[in-house]
């Protein structure tokens, strides 16, 4: 199978994976190169950069779209951040997101059962709640829901607008934490991204969630490895509750108990993303559909 990306996810070269050795996905071909178009089983188009050079910039004519060839949409931004949408009707024939209900689903993150669960060892704790943020902007209800919570009990803020990260990135920076904003930049079905599973889940801090609902994230992880700011009627009696957790170390650790069972993969952008691809296409057969109504679905 050959898998073409029309644009290489914001413009960026890179080396492109070897499906095999890295996901056990065998028979796949990942390309870059224009001139393969004609016989890719799948065109990978990202939404970020077919915003950036408009439906101008699809390929048109000449070759002709091979009959069979399946146009992919690819998007991990949440509808908030993704301009043009509603001009794209009738284009692609199936969708690549974070949404459950994409035609070829990859989230930001997953739990797994190990075959031989690992005894979990959680790391020492020395602070109370940690925050790193790139994007500040003032009217996202993360920015107001932190400036009302900052009143009740000390958060240290990195990036943006705060401290430098430790040497190493996020999970090392987080990792001494209790608890972690896991506070996501628009509120969208499914739109649960690396701040769940890499700076919280991979540091061994138990996040502090602004998403979508609480029943959409028990859809993914289980329900008490989280908390959402819903559960409390307001930022003052959710800093209550994280004070009482901090000097109660048994209902503390309770948040850990599923790690008994689990495990957590964090997505590797994009190599595992082009090989699920060259997975679904294989899976698929010969069945040709049609996204008519991309923005519609997108934006439920």
């Amino acid at each position: 199978v050959t898998v073409l990306l029309w644009w290489e996810p914001f413009g960026r070269p890179r080396r492109l994976a070897d499906c095999r050795r890295r996901y056990n996905i065998s028979g796949c071909r990942i390309s870059a190169d224009r001139s393969r178009f004609g016989e890719a089983q799948a065109v990978l188009f990202h939404h970020r950069d077919l915003a950036r050079h408009g439906p101008g910039g699809l390929p048109r004519g000449s070759p002709p779209r091979p009959p069979r060839q399946r146009w992919v949409w690819m998007n991990f931004e949440s509808p908030s951040h993704s301009p043009g949408l509603r001009g794209l009707v009738g284009l692609f024939n199936w969708t690549m997101s974070y949404r459950r209900d994409s035609d070829v689903f990859v989230p930001y993150g997953y739990l797994y059962a190990p075959p031989a669960p690992r005894p979990f060892v959680l790391p020492r704790k020395t602070r109370l709640v940690a925050w790193v943020i790139s994007n500040w902007n003032e009217e996202h209800a993360r920015v107001r829901y932190y400036r009302q919570l900052k009143e009740h009990l000390p958060i240290d803020v990195y990036g943006a607008r705060g401290l430098a990260l430790a040497d190493g990135g996020v999970v090392e920076t987080v990792s001494p934490y209790k608890f972690y904003l896991a506070f996501e930049n628009s509120q969208h079905t499914d739109y649960i991204t690396e701040k769940l599973w890499r700076n919280a889940f991979s540091a061994s801090a138990v996040p502090v969630v602004l998403g979508p609902r609480r029943a959409n994230y028990e859809r993914f992880i289980p329900p008490d490895s989280f908390i959402h700011v819903d559960d409390f009627p307001s930022p003052r009696l959710l800093a209550t509750y994280l004070k009482f957790l901090d000097k109660n170390k048994p209902s503390y650790r309770r948040y850990f108990a599923w790690r008994k069972k689990y495990e957590v993969h964090v997505t590797s952008f994009w190599d595992e993303h082009f090989c699920k691809v060259c997975e679904a296409v294989r899976a698929a057969g010969n069945q040709i559909k049609t996204v008519q109504n991309l923005a519609s679905w997108f934006e439920s």
